[in-house]
């Protein structure tokens, strides 16, 4: 027998849920639709729906709008069956349900990364600690301490036993061997970068060493060392070093594909950070391109670079893409469709609703609360007395009356400015909550809620 869902909303949001499931035609589950009896259905709570829902409930399911905030194991509990929150927006909803009505599983990732810490050698252990955690609060898993030439480094032992004792992974780069060999006497985890003349040093010390070839881009030397390391007994991670654009991008590409093919089942790193940070483009982009050819390549190590101002978010870019890449990987499928955490100037789908379907609501609208919608028209306004849309804010402020009311008149227009942003870069826009910038920003829960806070309290008062 199919599943039966019970989709519950609103008196403004019915007809077009209603309209949208018949759409759906043939389902492998069966629907119906429940007016829980509040205008718009982010407002309803707990409270309203354990009192509205009839008993016994006549579904498998009960699906709740994206923007609900109410207790879902405390509703599952009371009203017995699962309850499960849907997508923000009803025109996301066919493709939440053609995952079976739930989202993606992004808990998972196969890749490591090691963050570096480029200038190690000229900050305190204090600081190295400190810098540390806010790298491995991004999604850091290996703290990777930069040796600069010709800076002493005196206190790189006290650092990696520092970084050890707090719980963490270390890798020391150098290229002095001293400071390799210190950074390994000391517990460092990893060593970067070794090759055919240095790899002693890794000897008989339990840590292991990143090979790369030598001179620079001989696949030869890398495998030669790939191999004497096997010989050992030594584990090893072998990095080909990805290029520059312009300065050899495309043929350290290749370089990948033949060390993967000469060495099949060897753990492989790649540095992104000479992508990522000499290329005056958003990092998010480039970050999603080099992981997803890491996992086809089974590369399982990546060593990031966060200096340049415009790659302040490339850890948390890397965690975002290692998930998605991992996912869509286990489905055989394209990683689209599954997080839109690198999505953070444009989105796939930009506007909830049609300029028509705007108008079907204004319609229905009796009160002085203002609304606001973005489509491909422009951002829309309306309340009881009419509709008015621009592709400005500022041209929709004359129009408002909320002269008089200075609190009115700053929310307005706080939000209709975040509405033409939308508008302009093609994001989706949602009345009181914050744009979606992905992994470019952190989410804070109580920015949303204060926003809402906001909102509610000023439309209360017209």
């Amino acid at each position: 027998m199919s599943e039966r869902l019970l989709f519950v909303t609103g008196h403004l949001a019915y007809p077009r849920l209603e309209r949208l499931l018949q759409s759906l035609g043939e389902t492998p589950f069966r629907w119906e639709v429940f007016d829980i009896g509040v205008k718009v259905a982010a407002l309803m709570t707990e409270a309203i729906i354990l009192r509205r829902i009839p008993r016994p409930v006549a579904a498998d399911r009960i699906i709740l709008p994206g923007r609900c905030r109410a207790d879902l194991d405390r509703l599952s509990g009371e009203l017995g069956v699962p309850v499960a929150r849907g997508p923000d927006e009803l025109s996301d909803l066919p493709r939440y349900l053609g995952r079976g009505g739930t989202a993606p599983d992004l808990s998972a990732y196969d890749i490591r990364i090691f963050a570096e810490i480029v200038d190690a050698s000229t900050l305190s252990v204090e600081a190295v600690l400190a810098r540390a955690q806010v790298l491995q609060n991004a999604g850091a898993d290996v703290i990777d301490l930069g040796c600069l030439p010709d800076t002493p480094f005196p206190h790189l032992e006290d650092c990696v036993k520092a970084l050890k004792a707090a719980g963490g992974r270390v890798s020391v780069d150098s290229a002095d061997r001293t400071e390799l060999a210190r950074g390994a006497k000391a517990g460092a985890d990893f060593l970067l970068s070794l090759d055919e003349n240095s790899l002693d040093i890794a000897a008989d010390t339990g840590t292991v060493p990143i090979l790369v070839p030598a001179p620079h881009g001989d696949v030869d030397s890398l495998v030669r060392v790939a191999e004497e390391a096997s010989r050992r007994g030594l584990p090893f991670i072998v990095d080909p070093i990805l290029d520059p654009i312009h300065f050899g991008f495309a043929t350290s590409l290749t370089r990948y594909v033949e060390t993967r093919r000469r060495l099949p089942g060897a753990e492989m790193m790649m540095g992104t950070g000479n992508l990522t940070e000499l290329t005056e483009a958003d990092s998010g982009g480039v970050t999603a391109i080099l992981m997803g050819l890491c996992s086809e390549l089974s590369i399982r190590n990546v060593l990031t670079v966060q200096v340049s101002p415009h790659t302040r978010r490339t850890i948390e870019e890397h965690d975002c893409a290692r998930r998605l890449m991992l996912a869509s990987a286990r489905d055989g499928a394209l990683p689209k469709g599954y997080d839109a955490g690198l999505l953070q100037l444009h989105d796939r789908a930009p506007y909830a609703s049609t300029p028509a379907e705007i108008a079907e609501i204004a319609a229905q609208v009796r009160d002085a609360n203002f609304r606001i919608e973005t489509a491909e028209d422009g951002v829309h306004i309306f309340n009881r007395d009419g509709e008015h849309v621009a592709r400005d804010a500022f041209s929709l402020f004359p129009k408002l009356g909320v002269e008089s009311d200075g609190a009115h008149a700053f929310y307005l227009g706080a939000e209709l400015a975040k509405a033409e942003i939308a508008f302009a870069l093609g994001k989706r826009y949602a009345q009181d909550e914050p744009l979606d910038w992905g992994c470019a920003v952190d989410k804070k829960n109580e920015d949303r809620s204060r926003l809402r806070e906001i909102g509610h309290t000023l439309r209360g008062k017209v």
